[in-house]
């Protein structure tokens, strides 16, 4: 077949069109003569049979012809009459006839890179009186006209367009939301490119799965999920969780605290406190201790789930407002001062 256009490439004879342009890409931002200075004359050949490679399989007219006879049918030099893929034949006017017309590296070059006067690079081996000798200008970049190209891109390819900022959304989740963990559909629209180019407003349903234990702040994010803009990628779409007020509960890192109401009485006789939890169950918790306006009863495990480990738990904290009498009898005093100085 003489040169192998696919190996060139480094693609697979059955490679697409997106494989052609990424393999393209890669190598002629390697290979091209103003990013090897030191080697130049090997450069501009290899960039010359990169971009005529890429010249012949992107175009399906001039694949087929070389797929089926080889480069030599590319040039013209066709089977005998009679043969398939061909409309005309010697007597049609010669070989000459079905010589295909190529594309210079440079137009190619400045198809995908957005350049354009680089000139000569179809003239390889000619252009040294040009720009030191390489047949680039280089007042148009600089010294190096790839110094455009760096920045996180890497190696053989383009440095990445900007990014949109990000779309930051408060998503407000309750206590027990956040305790037992759910899913939240979202429902966007953005504005995208369709197939021919044209902007067109889509609708998109976004699925949030809301771990257990999850914290205010808590950030879940979706990759370019904003509006398309031509040279831009979208932006990153991100939700923060925020955590409404509960009736009952307050939340301290992993830990549930509950504050009950109960008499001067039940503080010095005992108390029983009763609840129910945020996943439903009724919790009781008998308690013996003398209950100061400073105690707290601590039921270890009943608090929120710990993300990292989610068969843990924090712990339930029970508060107490003591509700003191507003006023005494004379006979109540003295009856108090008898129990608690005999004790």
């Amino acid at each position: 077949m003489g040169v192998d256009y696919y190996k060139i490439l480094q693609v697979d004879r059955n490679a697409k069109d997106d494989d052609l342009k990424k393999a393209y890409r890669k190598l002629a931002m390697k290979w091209h003569p103003d990013k090897n200075p030191n080697n130049k004359k090997e450069a501009e050949a290899k960039f010359k049979q990169i971009s005529e490679a890429y010249d012949v399989l992107s175009d399906p007219q001039k694949r087929a012809v070389y797929d089926q006879y080889g480069e030599e049918g590319l040039k013209g030099q066709v089977p005998p009459p009679g043969a398939g893929g061909f409309s005309g034949g010697p007597e049609a006017g010669g070989p000459t006839s079905f010589r295909f017309s190529t594309r210079s590296p440079d137009d190619i070059f400045s198809e995908f890179f957005g350049f354009s006067g680089f000139g000569g690079m179809g003239d390889f081996g000619h252009g040294a009186s040009r720009a030191g000798g390489s047949g680039f200008p280089r007042g148009m970049f600089g010294d190096d006209i790839f110094a455009s190209f760096r920045g996180g891109a890497g190696e053989g390819s383009v440095a990445a367009p900007r990014k949109g900022a990000a779309i930051e959304r408060t998503l407000p989740c309750s206590l027990e939301d956040l305790y037992k963990g759910t899913t939240k559909k979202m429902k966007i629209s953005r504005d995208v490119t369709d197939s021919s180019g044209r902007p067109t407003t889509v609708e998109e349903i976004l699925t949030i799965e809301i771990k257990p234990g999850w914290k205010k702040g808590t950030k879940i994010t979706f990759p370019e999920k904003g509006n398309e803009q031509r040279g831009v990628i979208p932006s990153d779409l991100i939700f923060i969780i925020d955590e409404k007020p509960h009736s009952l509960f307050k939340r301290d890192g992993n830990d549930l605290i509950v504050t009950q109401k109960i008499s001067l009485v039940e503080a010095l006789t005992g108390y029983t406190a009763q609840l129910t939890t945020l996943d439903g169950r009724n919790l009781t918790v008998p308690i013996n201790s003398i209950i100061s306006p400073t105690y707290e009863e601590v039921v270890k495990g009943e608090g929120m789930p710990i993300p990292k480990e989610p068969s843990k738990r924090g712990n339930l904290r029970i508060k107490f407002n003591i509700k003191f009498p507003t006023r005494l009898t004379s006979e109540q005093k003295t009856g108090i001062k008898r129990l608690l100085t005999s004790s």
